[in-house]
């Protein structure tokens, strides 16, 4: 099965439906930290790997994402990002929303999982 990922303006419109998506399962509250929380995480992850393909429009992305994730996961344990949240500056609380404020080792694994997904869907063939 393929998605049908070849062009830039695919990749434009999964990066939106995933964003989409992601939004939507902060919003939407089922009760199983599945959805609840792990699926926005292995979007996020997913996301960043649909950014950096469309920025470099090669395959190659899939360890320069795991890197990134990684990146920002170990930012956490500076105890930067929980200082930016207490902030009175509403940028500096934006972005440590978006980056995250407590490092996990599950949310490690829901990158992972995020990874995978968009790699295993980039990567099938017709």
């Amino acid at each position: 099965m393929t998605l049908g990922l070849k062009s830039r303006a695919s990749w434009f419109l999964c990066l939106i439906w995933i964003i989409g998506t992601g939004i939507l399962s902060r919003l939407v509250h089922t009760g199983l930290a599945v959805f609840d929380k792990y699926l926005g995480d292995a979007l996020y992850a997913a996301m960043v790997y649909v950014i950096l393909r469309l920025l470099m429009w090669r395959k190659a992305v899939a360890v320069p994402t795991i890197v990134i994730m990684l990146g920002i996961e170990l930012f956490q344990l500076t105890m930067i990002p929980a200082h930016m949240l207490a902030s009175e500056h509403l940028v500096a609380r934006i972005c440590a929303r978006l980056i995250g404020s407590e490092f996990s080792l599950s949310d490690l694994l829901a990158y992972g999982a995020g990874i995978g997904c968009i790699y295993l869907a980039d990567s099938s063939r017709a």
